[in-house]
């Protein structure tokens, strides 16, 4: 969908060892280079005795901006195949570094490759890859003699219910993707009869899952 993009939904790491070397994943939204920056000076400076911090980033929707390093490792063999993760993933406006703690053995390029593959795949998994779009608050206010109707109905509609204030009636503040905003309203609107009052407030790009 136009205007719609993949993305990491927040800050988050793991990490698995491989014949004695231990690898950290890590990954974070980042909207601009210098955010993707910070992100890898933090990293960094967490992991300063790390043997290597490599890293890939994507900037921009359209990918305008991409950047990889191996930091040290034999060319090709980290910040490439980290790359070709985020690629194949589709994701963008996210930064993944990947640390390694050398347990003494060699792994060869083909070893590293792997590692350095599952290790952004890992991070993305961890921080939980989401499709940002286009997407809309709704207050809804609802008899309470319908709320029980609209409350199950509303278990089975592409929304996400924020919150919901018991009063003179019941007050729920919705948010739905733009392509399904009519969709939902319709569907309320039949649930209730017409006797659903529904007030459209803010839009925003809210990260769906994929």
């Amino acid at each position: 969908m136009p205007g719609s993009y993949k993305t990491v939904k927040h800050a988050a790491s793991d990490e698995f060892i491989v014949n004695k070397s231990r690898f950290i994943g890590h990954a974070a939204p980042c909207e601009t280079e210098e955010a993707a920056l910070a992100f890898l000076r933090s990293v960094r400076e967490k992991h300063k005795d790390a043997s290597h911090n490599c890293y890939a980033y994507v900037i921009g929707e359209n990918a305008g901006i991409m950047r990889y390093s191996d930091d040290g490792e034999p060319g090709g063999t980290a910040g490439l195949p980290m790359m070709e993760v985020l690629k194949q993933r589709g994701v963008v406006n996210c930064c993944v570094a990947v640390t390694r703690y050398f347990g003494g053995i060699l792994l060869g390029a083909g070893g590293l490759v792997r590692a350095y593959t599952k290790g952004c795949a890992i991070a993305l998994d961890a921080a939980e890859v989401s499709v940002m779009e286009m997407s809309r608050r709704c207050l809804i206010d609802v008899p309470y003699p319908l709320w029980d109707r609209v409350r199950h109905g509303l278990s089975s509609l592409p929304q996400i219910t924020e919150s919901t204030d018991f009063g003179a009636s019941v007050q729920a503040t919705l948010l739905v993707r733009q392509r399904d905003f009519d969709v939902v309203l319709q569907s309320l609107t039949q649930l209730t009869e017409g006797r659903l009052d529904a007030l459209p407030l803010d839009e925003c790009y809210f990260p769906w899952p994929e």
